[in-house]
């Protein structure tokens, strides 16, 4: 059993209680290919999308802003049978239905692949924060919440949860080849109703912290005697969207200088 599977099933279980008490719950399924998952898309997918900024007069609803309240989790399994690849759950009122308002915003991704590992955390992690590639969305995130708006031009245009779910999954399974199955749940309706996932949160982190002190640790970085040494803990800062964006941006050049490199020589 992999490290967050209990964790999956507890979210399955949060799904049902809430339909249980009569709850908006609303189940959406998708198709599993990327190819299939962008097509009729009311919004471009992809690297720079987006400008990222969306000021507040073009904006249509704000999702998760620190009044509102906010939670956001990243799951993996390679146990795909506890998933239903495709599906989408709504817990709550949809974008269309909410012109001017500030919902509360509860996003857990989680996903399955027989092959996935600690390995892959960070960047599965990583993948939450889209900064430039969904039109129309913006994010602005601080580790475990999910701060975002979505403008009046891609509402216009028919964004709702289903568009954010669908190009969520296509990038994940584009970034991360291992995936084979993904599942979404988003919680909008109130705050209470987000309790449970901040409660799974809390534990999550840690989990998530512990692995990533491993894979660090393999690779010769104490991240133990960094934090005791200099005094931070990338859990708690502000700036660690903008860090793994950098990381990002540099990977992204230095596969370009390599193939500069091997033109060059060749």
């Amino acid at each position: 059993m992999a490290i967050f599977d209990i964790y999956i099933k507890k979210l399955t279980q949060y799904g049902a209680e809430v339909l249980q008490k009569g709850g908006e719950v609303r189940e959406i399924d998708c198709p599993p290919s990327v190819i299939e998952l962008l097509e009729e898309l009311p919004v471009r997918v992809g690297h720079g999308a987006s400008p990222g900024i969306i000021l507040r007069g073009d904006t249509f609803i704000e999702l998760g802003n620190p009044d509102s309240g906010s939670s956001a989790l990243l799951l993996w399994t390679d146990n795909t049978s506890l998933l239903t690849d495709g599906r989408i759950t709504l817990i709550g009122p949809d974008i269309p239905e909410s012109s001017g308002g500030s919902l509360p915003f509860g996003q857990v991704l989680m996903v399955g692949g027989e092959s996935l590992s600690e390995k892959e955390h960070e960047e599965l992690t990583r993948n939450q924060y889209i900064a430039d590639q969904i039109e129309g969305y913006m994010i602005r995130s601080i580790p475990q919440h999910m701060w975002s708006r979505v403008s009046k031009e891609a509402a216009e245009k028919g964004f709702c949860f289903e568009t954010l779910g669908r190009a969520l999954m296509a990038i994940f399974k584009s970034e991360v080849s291992k995936i084979q199955a993904m599942e979404i749940l988003f919680v909008t309706s109130i705050r209470e109703d987000l309790k449970p996932l901040e409660s799974i949160d809390e534990q999550v982190r840690e989990i998530s912290h512990n692995i990533t002190k491993d894979v660090w640790k393999a690779k010769g970085y104490d991240l133990d005697e960094i934090e005791c040494t200099l005094g931070w803990d990338c859990r708690s800062c502000e700036y660690k969207p903008v860090c793994d964006e950098i990381r990002k941006v540099v990977k992204v050049r230095k596969k370009k200088t390599k193939v500069t490199k091997t033109a060059a020589d060749s």
